[in-house]
């Protein structure tokens, strides 16, 4: 869920300005799990942007203390959350670790990268949520190291039916800085998009396996 309206939309407007999200109905873009996407999103770029960055960063900050309140742990999920992660432990004081998708192949193959105990109360950042699997990956691997994970923060997420339906399942709260339906109400208000790309736009939302066939 977004955490704030007034957020979504600034945050929205951010990623299209930046060019962090592109959206392309005609020629559509190819995911690594090989599904056709109207949309691509890479907000490692809102890293080089002052302003954004640290909007970002405070928006985060607020939610965890209006939300989670004492915490011990900031985990970014890499790799595209591990700056924003620091950042946000930095604000807060607090220490730092990041989760690899895998195990390392070598030396003492940690998938979890820094220092922490069993019984600390953590935090997720991630930087995009598609259908949820390799953020919740990051979720099982600190719960299987005795965390308690209060819940995980996105700054963007396609909303996608899957993802809401796997958060719910593993029992993990998810708050966003905006979110698919929230960007593209920005981007035909922008004239980014035309009225007959939104509707497509919308079919991919509700069943992306069946809008590229």
């Amino acid at each position: 869920m977004i955490y704030n309206k007034e957020t979504a939309i600034t945050i929205s407007e951010y990623l299209l300005q930046i060019k962090a999200i592109k959206l392309n109905v005609d020629e559509p873009f190819t995911w690594a799990s090989g599904l056709k996407s109207p949309i691509y999103c890479d907000n490692r770029k809102t890293l080089s942007f002052p302003k954004i960055r640290t909007f970002i960063r405070q928006q985060f900050v607020d939610i965890i203390s209006e939300e989670f309140g004492s915490v011990d742990l900031i985990a970014g999920v890499a790799t595209g959350a591990i700056a924003h992660g620091v950042l946000i432990a930095q604000e807060l004081g607090l220490p730092f670790v990041y989760v690899r998708p895998s195990e390392k192949k070598h030396g003492l193959e940690n998938k979890i990268e820094g220092y922490f105990e069993s019984g600390q109360s953590v935090v997720v950042i991630e930087d995009l949520v598609s259908t949820g699997k390799s953020s919740l990956n990051a979720v099982h691997a600190l719960r299987a190291g005795g965390c308690e994970v209060k819940g995980m923060l996105a700054i963007f997420s396609y909303n996608l039916p899957s993802a809401i339906e796997n958060f719910e399942q593993e029992k993990c709260a998810l708050y966003t800085l905006s979110n698919y339906d929230e960007l593209l109400k920005q981007a035909i208000e922008s004239n980014y998009i035309s009225e007959k790309d939104l509707k497509s736009l919308i079919k991919w939302r509700k069943d992306p396996e069946k809008w590229g066939s």
